[in-house]
């Protein structure tokens, strides 16, 4: 049994047992659903062990006997749709986390949020939900999808490139990717291309880029695709133009990737060595638990569990008065691993961005570092467009 299944076996006995000893108290429900098969399986199991880990520390979540039911979405977005429903229908989950991908968040809010139910995204920020199509009932613990990529777009044009190369993925995600690069560089563009979602061969691509000889490449490429476009990328000798990006290069596709990554940027919103008492002690506990350096998924999945801890204990365990535990969820009252973090009007948080670097560490593990702080207290620039009706 691995160590997320043995944790969840854990709290599931718990749960019944603290059930059968006050069946008078009905316990608090919380679906994970999570990309946990296929090639981006790693980014979804992160997210998964970083919530299980949490909740394991708190023990009942809001001081009340917990229930945790992890789901597979296949990163299929029917399936999806029709999992979440069961969630919230037949399980009755008064939360749910997840997911990993933009087109199954677009896929399961509305059968999540029209049951009046929460759901908490521990990655997915798709920019309609950050704008137009904000709902009550959503809330992002991570970032909306454009901001990570706009800390690439300003370092790139702090370096004075002029001839960029973009390349990501042909779903929300992607093409916020490249929205969000743009939207802080203002300077040219070598070329511009969307692959196929799940594309794992990169030679056409990498032969227009050794052909154009851009300033530099910025690319967003997550899970396998990225630990493919990174080995190829190198082994076509293509690393003397700086490789930008962000979820290409990160804790959970080193351990694939490895040397090849060494020295490629990242643009995000925490790293391992994030100097905060909360986080040392989650990086450790992490590593010693799971025996791997934890990636942000990680991260903001046990996050998203301290979120949904501090609103249920502040409304005294009432889950069914939804307005005050919205209100609560909004409060955010309780410290982030990554240090300064709040809700802004549409549930997306207001924080602090980074640029990190692949770095080897002494022991042999791959993780990114800090190299700067690019934004502070920074907010999504789709909030104007929420009305939150």
């Amino acid at each position: 049994m691995t160590t997320a299944a043995r944790i969840a076996a854990t709290l599931l006995t718990s749960t019944a047992l603290a059930s059968a000893a006050s069946a008078q108290d009905e316990p608090l429900k919380i679906g994970v659903m999570l990309t946990l098969s296929g090639p981006a399986a790693s980014l979804g199991e992160q997210a998964r062990d970083g919530f299980l880990l949490a909740v394991e520390n708190i023990k009942e979540i809001g001081g009340v006997p917990t229930e945790v039911i992890i789901v597979d979405d296949e990163q299929k977005p029917d399936v999806a749709a029709n999992k979440a429903r069961e969630l919230v229908e037949r399980d009755g989950a008064d939360f749910v986390v997840g997911p990993i991908f933009s087109n199954i968040a677009m896929a399961i809010y509305k059968p999540v949020t029209e049951a009046d139910a929460f759901l908490i995204s521990p990655n997915a920020g798709p920019s309609p939900l950050a704008g137009a199509e904000c709902n009550p009932n959503f809330f992002a613990v991570s970032y909306q999808n454009d901001q990570n990529h706009e800390v690439m777009g300003a370092y790139a044009q702090t370096q004075g490139y002029d001839n960029v190369f973009l390349m990501a993925p042909n779903y929300q995600a992607g093409k916020d990717s490249l929205a969000g690069f743009k939207h802080s560089y203002s300077g040219g563009e070598a070329g511009e291309i969307y692959t196929q979602l799940g594309q794992l061969d990169f030679s056409a691509e990498l032969a227009q880029i050794a052909a154009m000889q851009p300033d530099a490449l910025f690319t967003f490429m997550p899970g396998g695709m990225g630990v493919n476009l990174v080995k190829q990328y190198r082994q076509a000798g293509l690393e003397t133009i700086p490789f930008l990006s962000a979820f290409t290069v990160d804790e959970s596709t080193l351990p694939a990737q490895q040397d090849a990554a060494v020295g490629f940027y990242s643009g995000t919103n925490w790293a391992p060595d994030l100097d905060t008492p909360e986080n040392r002690a989650f990086v450790a506990a992490y590593e010693e638990t799971y025996g791997k350096v934890p990636a942000s998924y990680a991260m903001h999945g046990y996050d998203a569990a301290l979120l949904i801890d501090a609103a249920v204990r502040s409304v005294g365990g009432n889950l069914d008065d939804k307005g005050a535990l919205r209100a609560a969820l909004e409060a955010a009252d309780f410290t982030s691993l990554r240090g300064d973090f709040s809700f802004g009007p549409n549930h997306f948080p207001v924080q602090d961005f980074y640029l990190a670097e692949v770095v080897k560490r002494e022991d042999g593990n791959f993780q990114t570092s800090i190299v700067d702080k690019i934004f502070d207290d920074y907010s999504d620039s789709y909030a104007a467009d929420c009305t939150m009706e």
